[in-house]
């Protein structure tokens, strides 16, 4: 399976204002490209996920820390954390890819 950015975005905004596309599934797995406009209303997921941005800049807030992030960067989030990506490029697009069972894997 083969899938690029410009196809994610070409399905945004979704039907419903959805600013994630999902690309890529397989068992647990799946992978969306994620571009919110303006502010990001995520809210904690219930699997463990991979965020590689693809464009733009800004912050990264996790938890109670904070990380400026830029294309290239990744980001690990386990279940349940809060997150969200503040004060980013309009050009913001990033790929976050979810796995594992409800509540994450353990170590």
């Amino acid at each position: 399976m083969k899938y690029s950015v410009e196809q994610g975005l070409a399905r945004l905004p979704g039907p419903n204002g959805e600013r994630f596309a999902e690309l890529i599934a397989h068992g647990s797995m799946r992978t969306e490209l994620y571009a919110p406009r303006g502010h990001d209303p995520q809210q904690p997921h219930a699997q463990d996920e991979l965020y590689f941005i693809h464009s733009g800049r800004g912050q990264f807030v996790q938890g109670q820390e904070r990380h400026r992030f830029a294309p290239g960067d990744a980001f690990f989030v386990p279940a349940g954390q809060p997150h969200r990506f503040e004060d980013f490029s309009d050009d913001f697009a990033t790929w976050v890819v979810f796995w594992g069972p409800p509540g994450g894997e353990r170590e």
